[in-house]
């Protein structure tokens, strides 16, 4: 595709778009993962974690045409999320004897695997605006770095204000692992018919949800008591 032209802006528009709209798991999964870092280095694992998952999600659509090959690819990546949700609702910060850099490349590392989980769909419709034209893919993905660093920012602070956004985000997440278990082509046969289908999407939010409060409690009156005893 040439520079320049209406058919370039028209496609790179798209693809800015599509970024932006199926962006919002992926800034829930940056702000919730970046919560419980020391605040100097937050912005640091923002960051970092953005470029690394835009890398990713730029190799991805470069080789978008094997991985639609891959049998299964949308259930692994389905049950993945669901952990990953589990994960970032129950965590919480770590102790002091860790070190800053360890705290710091376990978030990113879970944001990088979080994206290209749940990345598929977008792959899917980036590769498709930009009509197999890679640069135009890249140029679009880079645009939309500073806007998500923006939201995943503005989610951290608003998780620090409302502890209650964590288990929303965290059922954003297995919703959207639902979503993806659901098309599956495997077994997207079973899920045709709709009570079954939402039936499953709400049943993994709940289990999601109620299991990891309720381990996060838990753990939050195990750690009271240890500093009780102390």
């Amino acid at each position: 595709m040439e520079l320049f032209t209406v058919e370039f802006w028209i496609a790179l528009a798209s693809i800015i778009m599509i970024d932006l709209v199926l962006a919002g798991d992926n800034a829930i999964v940056i702000g919730m993962a970046a919560r419980n870092i020391p605040k100097e280095n937050q912005k640091k694992v923002i960051i970092w974690g953005t470029v690394g998952a835009f890398v990713i999600r730029a190799i991805a659509t470069l080789l978008v045409v094997y991985l639609l090959n891959i049998t299964g690819l949308r259930l692994i990546g389905g049950l993945a999320l669901v952990y990953i949700a589990y994960k970032l609702l129950v965590e919480e910060k770590e102790e002091d004897n860790i070190s800053a850099s360890s705290q710091m490349w376990a978030a990113i590392r879970t944001i990088i695997i979080a994206d290209a989980m749940m990345g598929l769909d977008n792959v899917l419709a980036v590769a498709g605006a930009a009509h197999g034209d890679f640069p135009l893919v890249v140029v679009g993905l880079a645009i939309s770095i500073p806007i998500m660093v923006w939201c995943s920012t503005l989610i951290l602070k608003l998780i620090e204000r409302f502890p209650w956004i964590i288990a929303l985000g965290s059922a954003i997440l297995a919703w959207t692992a639902a979503k993806m278990i659901i098309e599956e082509p495997l077994i997207k046969a079973y899920f045709e018919n709709g009570f079954i289908k939402y039936g499953f999407e709400l049943i993994v939010i709940v289990l999601v949800v109620l299991i990891g409060l309720k381990v996060k409690k838990k753990n939050a009156d195990a750690k009271a008591a240890k500093e009780i005893t102390l």
